[in-house]
């Protein structure tokens, strides 16, 4: 199988790649917004401060967006402005527009995020614009942002597929791709929103995206609805893609499917990682055991396979030791 997904593979992916890996922890912001129940302030800005001590640079924080669409980010400046930012590790929010970064600037954020799609009718039905509309929105916010020495990162929504399209082009994925990347935004961050991609369709993406931009540019966010996110990551990683989004313990879901899982968890993505020599930063055991925390403080199962594992391994050493 997987020869024949190198066979697509573009040539211009054909270089030395590095053997570090960048990982952009998502949990406390994409994570925590699709989760049913309501945590108190304490228990994100806890939960932020625990993934600090991991070894992870970039942790995403919250979102500065109206509480009325997004409840579980009402105290988004409460959060951002408790936690304890430790040097070294970006702490980026997403802002859905000029209002949203004038609050975020209120509170010293120094790195944000803005979200576009490939698809015509999600960006209709999520900000009530078309997809050139909504650029033209997302570069009054860049500019703004970059003028006050603020970061922008940029995601592209529904890369393989949308709820109410179906499949996606690739060939839309790369226009809006290479529209942020001209606009400004360091890296784009490319995402599977509802998770239905398989290697064949991922590899056909980054070959388009690589058309307008290296392969260095981009970063991939999978969702893990259908399984199929470390197969689609491994995938990538043979192009030389070397950020990957991902949340502990898989927090999240995805709203177009009813009791589906979320996000690739950390703890997955860190154990195959690590497993295929690739060098993270990040301690999986802390990882593992802060997954195993915020799934009990959410009363949830824990979606990440390999998290739960540990952890049964675990209290089954415990139970030995006291036979």
């Amino acid at each position: 199988m997987f020869s024949s997904l190198r066979s697509r593979i573009h040539p211009k992916t054909t270089r030395a790649f590095s053997d570090f890996v960048r990982i952009v922890e998502v949990g406390p912001r994409d994570g925590l917004q699709n989760e049913k129940k309501l945590l108190p302030s304490s228990t994100k800005i806890s939960l932020i401060n625990k993934l600090s001590s991991t070894g992870l640079k970039t942790i995403e924080t919250t979102s500065f967006v109206s509480p009325k669409w997004v409840p579980q980010m009402q105290d988004n400046a409460e959060v951002f402005s408790s936690i304890t930012k430790s040097p070294g590790i970006n702490y980026p929010v997403l802002v859905p527009n000029l209002k949203g970064l004038e609050s975020a600037m209120k509170v010293g954020v120094e790195e944000i995020a803005v979200f576009g799609a490939a698809s015509e009718s999600f960006t209709r039905k999520n900000i009530n614009c078309s997809i050139a509309e909504s650029l033209q929105k997302f570069k009054e916010v860049i500019e703004k942002a970059l003028a006050n020495d603020i970061k922008v990162r940029g995601y592209v929504s529904c890369i393989a597929g949308c709820p109410y399209e179906g499949e996606i082009k690739s060939s839309a994925v790369a226009s809006v791709a290479a529209a942020m990347l001209d606009a400004g935004c360091y890296e784009v961050s490319l995402g599977d929103t509802i998770g239905v991609g398989t290697p064949r369709k991922i590899i056909d993406v980054l070959n388009e995206v690589n058309n307008v931009a290296d392969l260095r540019n981009f970063a991939l966010h999978c969702h893990n609805t259908y399984g199929q996110a470390i197969a689609n990551i491994f995938a990538s990683l043979e192009l030389g893609i070397r950020v990957f989004d991902s949340s502990v313990a898989g927090l999240g879901g995805c709203p177009y499917a009813a009791g589906a899982s979320g996000n690739v968890p950390t703890e997955d993505l860190v154990y195959l990682l690590h497993g295929e020599g690739l060098k993270t930063g990040v301690d999986l055991v802390k990882i593992v055991e802060i997954g195993d925390w915020i799934s009990k403080e959410l009363g949830r199962e824990n979606q990440s396979k390999v998290g739960a594992a540990l952890v049964s391994k675990r209290c089954a050493k415990r139970s030995q030791g006291e036979n």
